[in-house]
């Protein structure tokens, strides 16, 4: 299978021939892994403009259950299959469901969160010392610290990790067979009911629980499966790969490692400029025009695929000089790391949260901190861009 432009990477950058689509063209067709067209569009103010504006710029349903070679699903299945899955919902319906969801990933409520993330991240690294150096960084770290965290905000047992993070990896692999992932997402599902239906019986203090006992009546069963589903899903599998791909991002640009460690209140700047830099969400989720539109030079007919690429967005000379550089005195300079819009990641303050947490911690514990010899891996079929492999020494 050969990945689409708006997913190849080298390593920690986009494919050169992004950044040059970017600058010679922003905006063309393009030819989809599925065989479909869509329009590309890789400009920062252009992916601003698309992603600002849910009117114009419509959720294109087409999840795993309508690619092509995927099982036959009744409507009555893929209506289930979208329910309360805020990706896949454009307002109204959206705003109602974000409204619920909102005060619960308020900054004021993450901070709640704070002492024990810091305690999750300090057993961590506890565990690590203890074993010895080297270590995988992926599954030691990165990976079980946002595991652990969204499943307590959740109120996800954390002895199933194993079987939710083995399902959202081969789902969000675009080289495992669509029939394959489609069972997989009929399985995560299937292993939220049973949890929507303990809350249903027993409502837990966690999130699922909140949702049961003050909206209860507001949500079907279908719309918390979804809900929970994807929050389980985004809340570990976004923050586990900017954990380990930003180290390697600091650990490959010593002068900005050397700055972070000597002025440690640039944690802020630095998890924005690494966000913005890594860019792990390669796309977000795909647009449909509802009527005519001009986009970067181009008319666009209604009923026409939009895909954005956020690397390319946010590497752009124009949001920022030296823009394919990382630097961690920027700030946050406005980047789509997170989307932007009305399908703004919801769980940016838990992240964000997590990663001022994190990378400081690492660093403290481990002033001798390197990549050794053996090459990290790199996801590079996955749906969020990350490692499988970060062998660190310290």
């Amino acid at each position: 299978m050969e990945l689409p432009l708006y997913m190849r990477r080298t390593e920690l950058d986009p494919d050169p021939e992004l950044g040059a689509f970017r600058d010679e063209q922003g905006v063309a067709r393009v030819r989809t892994p599925f065989g479909a067209e869509a329009w590309l569009v890789t400009r920062h103010a252009d992916v601003r403009a698309v992603l600002g504006d849910a009117e114009r710029f419509a959720i294109a349903r087409r999840g795993i259950t309508e690619l092509p070679g995927a099982p036959k699903l009744t409507a009555e299945q893929l209506a289930e299959t979208r329910a309360g899955n805020l990706l896949a919902t454009d307002p109204p319906e959206h705003t109602r469901l974000r409204r619920m969801l909102t005060g619960e990933f308020t900054l004021r409520r993450m901070r709640r969160l704070e002492p024990r993330i810091t305690r999750i991240v300090e057993d961590h690294l506890d565990a690590m010392e203890r074993a010895g150096s080297p270590a995988d960084l992926v599954p030691a770290f990165a990976l079980p610290i946002p595991s652990l965290v969204i499943c307590e905000l959740l109120g996800v047992p954390y002895d199933d990790r194993e079987g939710f993070q083995h399902r959202t990896g081969r789902m969000l692999d675009m080289s495992i067979p669509v029939p394959e992932r489609v069972a997989l997402q009929l399985e995560s599902r299937a292993y939220m009911a049973e949890l929507v239906a303990r809350n249903r019986a027993e409502p837990g203090e966690e999130l699922l629980g909140m949702l049961v006992r003050e909206h209860g009546d507001d949500l079907t069963d279908p719309e918390l499966i979804g809900i929970g589903s994807l929050l389980l899903l985004a809340g570990h599998e976004t923050t586990s790969n900017m954990l380990s791909l930003g180290t390697l991002a600091l650990l490959r640009h010593p002068e900005q490692l050397e700055l972070l460690r000597k002025e440690p209140e640039r944690i802020d700047a630095a998890v924005e400029e690494l966000l913005r830099w890594l860019s792990i969400v390669h796309s977000g989720t795909f647009k449909i025009t509802t009527t005519e539109v001009e986009l970067g030079g181009h008319t666009i007919g209604p009923g026409e695929i939009v895909a954005c690429a956020l690397p390319a967005a946010n590497r752009d000379p124009a949001l920022l000089p030296g823009a394919h550089l990382l630097d961690i005195t920027r700030g946050e300079p406005g980047h789509v790391a997170f989307g932007h819009g009305v399908h703004h990641c919801l769980g940016a303050p838990l992240a964000r949260m997590e990663m001022r947490i994190a990378f400081p911690a690492l660093l403290r514990r481990f002033p001798d901190l390197r990549v050794t010899d053996r090459e990290p891996q790199f996801r590079s079929f996955h749906i969020v861009y990350g490692l499988t492999s970060l062998e660190v020494a310290w």
